[in-house]
């Protein structure tokens, strides 16, 4: 596992989840969709999209899940935290959270 410091402007892919740990504290998970732009070597538009799921904690968590909603740009500033995840083929991947 590995943490690195990221800044992820996009817009918001569903409207947040708050939840609260077992000793009360709030989380906010919500996923946050990047949108990159290019023209390819044959001149044709290509465009690619990167999802972030994002984990806001304790007042920020409070702030995501009262003012954010589904297609809302946002500004995203923390720590990006590779996990090795094997999915449903077992194939192992890597989500950033």
């Amino acid at each position: 596992m590995s943490y690195q410091k990221i800044i992820i402007v996009g817009n918001l892919g569903r409207d947040p989840e708050m939840r609260y740990t077992g000793s009360g504290t709030p989380v906010t998970s919500f996923s946050v969709a990047t949108n990159r732009r290019w023209t390819g070597s044959d001149g044709s538009q290509q465009e690619e999209t990167a999802w972030f799921r994002v984990s806001a904690w304790r007042r920020q968590a409070e702030v995501a899940a009262q003012y954010l909603s589904k297609g809302r740009q946002v500004m995203v500033e923390g720590r990006l935290q590779v996990d090795p995840e094997t999915g449903v083929t077992g194939i192992l991947k890597y989500v950033h959270v």
